[in-house]
């Protein structure tokens, strides 16, 4: 007998959640609120319980579609369309860096691969030291990371990793190199691996089935398929934003357009979507740091072919980690490196590694077999890594260009290396750097010579990204960032920037949790700043 799997959105629907835009409804030309938040992934989704809580009028406005667990059938051929920007194919200007991005309500976690990290110790040192961010300290965002944890089910993954996960711990144990577990935001997870194409059990606690449940049932409205398009201002405030109908390819669909009135307006879009508001709207920006320092733990990828079969599809994914390269480098030095072992997906795999034809065909017929690990780059820490910047294409539509810098592909070389080591000490076959000009090496020493002497530049080295961060930078003084410590802008006193675009460096780990913790306690602020008094995560 199949098991029917309660589907909490749709019941939600049921009871009369208010929810327009799309197949839900058309929008009304004019809405007011207490305040409007641009966005519904990690930041916006907490944003929204708690200022909902806190008894506010709140809108929610998402230009990606409503889908839900009954949506989700494991299939990448309807997953990205429907759920990442551009068909999970959005790229920089120079088509150098592949970048994953949600489009969907809960953005991003809803898609995500769950992996939770609070915000490295050293990370926080080098804000409060390099951005007057004086309050940025382990001890006063301790409480908030907690919070969030607790309400987000985020704890060890207790289960035996996938032979994916675990060859990267065999392989790094035997190099003397620990490894250890990450923990995920989970609830009964079935272990499927699919996580990527979002949760079809909704044990997955992203803000689809968490925060965004509980701002509706309190009376928050939401529109999809609904684009914010720019601010209007008047005497240094916001005083309206106007919205168009949006298709699920992103452009934008015919159809009168919406304004919403608010108190205050809360831009949780995303980063390179959140700058590409603020520049559309022409926001004031007098020192230029509107789009600039955006950032995207640059990732590079080592395959390796075993003897057993890996199934890198099959189980949790991202259950291990190993920091050995970030904590033996400091960290305004040569770039570091976070090593994890992604989950395998037929159609990315074959869209990511370099070859076709008969080379391509040859991969595809060791799929099975194949492991994988990626190098996640800590950008944003070293004059030579200033990150990306974020301009407008003429359709009004975000474009990053971000510099693969000589010394960004230092430690892409440093990283192509050690994952071959590894993969070579787990028991490899055969290892593969994803370049386009490498070769399957059969040894260490093989693999290694041939490294040292590859040309790791842009387009021929193979770059990805799921981490975008930074484009409205927080700092102590406006010379230095685009929005306050608390979240507020520099020049414009009712609005707020509340998602991974705050930070002034990446974050040198998978940024969910950091955007949980950090954008809770901004959140709990805005609520007292509002005048609706104290309200927790929990």
């Amino acid at each position: 007998m199949a098991m029917t799997i309660p589907d909490p959105v749709r019941e939600g629907l049921k009871r009369g959640w208010k929810v327009m835009g799309g197949p839900h409804g058309e929008v009304p030309p004019r809405i007011t609120c207490d305040v409007a938040i641009i966005g519904s992934g990690a930041g916006a989704g907490i944003t929204a319980e708690l200022l909902a809580k806190a008894g506010l009028a709140v809108v929610i406005v998402e230009e990606g579609p409503l889908r839900t667990s009954s949506d989700f059938r494991q299939l990448e051929s309807t997953a990205y369309p429907a759920l990442y920007q551009e068909s999970a194919a959005r790229k920089t200007a120079d088509k150098a860096i592949n970048i994953l991005q949600g489009r969907c309500v809960g953005g991003s976690t809803t898609v995500n691969w769950t992996s939770s990290f609070r915000t490295p110790d050293a990370t926080l040192a080098y804000w409060q030291s390099h951005f007057g961010l004086r309050d940025y300290d382990v001890n006063s965002l301790a409480p908030y990371f907690q919070q969030a944890e607790q309400r987000l089910a985020i704890g060890p993954w207790l289960a035996p990793p996938n032979e994916n996960n675990a060859l990267l711990r065999r392989g790094a144990a035997k190099l003397g190199i620990p490894a250890a577990a990450i923990a995920r935001n989970v609830r009964g997870c079935w272990n499927l691996g699919s996580c990527g194409m979002g949760c079809p059990t909704n044990a997955k606690q992203s803000m689809l089935v968490t925060t965004l449940p509980a701002a509706l049932d309190r009376g928050a409205r939401l529109l999809v398929e609904t684009r914010a398009e720019r601010f209007n201002f008047a005497h240094g405030r916001v005083a309206s934003l106007d919205c168009l109908p949006a298709r699920l390819n992103g452009g934008t669909a015919s159809g009168p357009g919406t304004r919403i009135v608010a108190q205050h307006y809360v831009l949780a879009a995303g980063a390179i979507n959140s700058p590409a508001v603020l520049l559309r709207s022409q926001v004031p920006d007098p020192h230029g740091r509107l789009g600039t320092r955006t950032f995207l733990h640059p990732v590079v990828i080592s395959a390796a072919v075993m003897p057993q079969k890996v199934a890198g599809w099959d189980g949790a994914p991202q259950t291990l980690y190993t920091d050995h390269f970030l904590e033996t480098q400091p960290i305004d030095g040569p770039i570091g490196f976070k090593l994890e072992a992604p989950p395998l997906y037929p159609l990315i795999f074959a869209s990511t590694v370099s070859g076709h034809g008969d080379e391509q065909a040859r991969q595809l017929k060791q799929f099975a077999n194949t492991h994988a690990l990626l190098a996640l780059l800590r950008d944003g820490f070293h004059d030579e890594s200033p990150g990306g910047h974020v301009s407008l294409r003429g359709d009004g539509s975000p474009v990053l260009d971000y510099r693969l810098t000589p010394f960004v592909m230092d430690g892409a070389r440093r990283a192509l290396l050690a994952m071959a080591e590894i993969q070579f000490a787990a028991g490899a076959r055969e290892v593969q750097p994803v370049h386009e000009m490498a070769k399957p090496y059969a040894s260490w020493h093989e693999a290694r010579e041939a490294l040292q002497r590859l040309p790791v530049k842009p387009l021929l080295t193979k770059v990805v990204s799921a981490h975008v961060m930074g484009g409205c930078g927080m700092a102590g003084q406006p010379q230095q960032g685009v929005v306050q410590p608390d979240g507020q802008h520099w020049q414009v006193e009712n609005l707020s920037v509340h998602d991974g675009s705050l930070f002034p460096t990446s974050i040198g780990a998978n940024p969910q949790l950091s955007i949980y913790g950090i954008v809770n306690r901004l959140a709990q602020r805005l609520a007292r700043r509002l005048g609706a008094g104290e309200v927790i995560l929990a």
